[in-house]
């Protein structure tokens, strides 16, 4: 992709427990691997996405708050992870003030966008990392970060759990999307939606599944990433699966989920 923006996915969904972060990491993962150069942006409080990485909380001197509430170059934000070619912007628990130091500003929305594409901009220019692709670990809530997160978005990737209710709630998540579009960011679409958490034991994640397709059609990724304990260990060894066990079936999940993106973005250019 030389030459070319990096595409920006925000990985959102308000529910928790849904596989954001497990995405972000292995899906990151996956794509570093064959060759693309990735920067995940850790916005969420918890920073689950920074210790599923190895990022110590130590060296978290400067995150994503920085970068939306004080303006900090990115450049100085940005760590190394263990992944060759993946990169990251923390995130710590000073992310849960956001809101309230932000409320005074009515161009709030556009603090990441406007972080992202001065670096964006500047990057070749000052002999800065070019990354092909920029994923954003969304918190769970439609707060202003998510906000924040989707007005800086080209487009959405949706983890959806193949349990009972799944679709609950993801009529909010359609209608913010819709006001994201009307107001801040017109051209946001959906990647697509992954199906996460799917077990092949239960008829239940079969019924899930095929309610999920017929409501959002082709949008849903073929593959499905399997509830597999090898994805639920990785994080406190601070890896991602892919490197923790990349035999596992949830790592080949992720595999074939990175193979899927990229032939959408090929079509999507062609």
């Amino acid at each position: 992709m030389t030459g070319l923006r990096p595409r920006i996915f925000a990985v959102v969904n308000q529910k928790g427990g849904v596989g954001k972060t497990t995405t972000s990491i292995n899906l990151g993962t996956a794509l570093a691997a064959v060759g693309r150069r990735v920067l995940i942006v850790d916005f969420d409080a918890q920073g689950n996405a920074s210790t599923g990485l190895g990022i110590e909380r130590t060296d978290r001197v400067t995150t994503s708050y920085d970068l939306v509430v004080d303006r900090t170059p990115l450049e100085q934000a940005v760590l190394s992870t263990i992944v060759p070619r993946l990169d990251i912007i923390p995130g710590d628990e000073n992310l849960s003030g956001v809101e309230t130091e932000l409320a005074a500003d009515p161009h709030r929305s556009y603090r990441l966008r406007e972080s992202l594409h001065n670096y964006i901009d500047r990057a070749e220019a000052e002999g800065l990392p070019r990354y092909d692709y920029i994923l954003i670990d969304c918190p769970p809530s439609l707060s202003s970060l998510t906000l924040n997160a989707m007005t800086a978005a080209d487009a959405l990737l949706v983890p959806l759990q193949c349990e009972f209710l799944a679709l609950e709630g993801l009529s909010q998540l359609l209608r913010t999307v819709d006001v994201v579009r009307q107001g801040l960011n017109p051209n946001l679409e959906i990647q697509g939606v992954v199906l996460t958490m799917y077990d092949r034991r239960n008829n239940l994640s079969d019924q899930v599944a095929d309610e999920v397709r017929s409501f959002f059609g082709n949008k849903v990724y073929n593959t499905v990433i399997p509830r597999n304990v090898r994805l639920s260990e990785a994080p406190s060894f601070g890896k991602p699966a892919l490197l923790y066990d990349y035999r596992c079936p949830g790592s080949e999940a992720y595999i074939r989920l990175a193979s899927e993106v990229l032939q959408r973005e090929k079509a999507r250019a062609a």
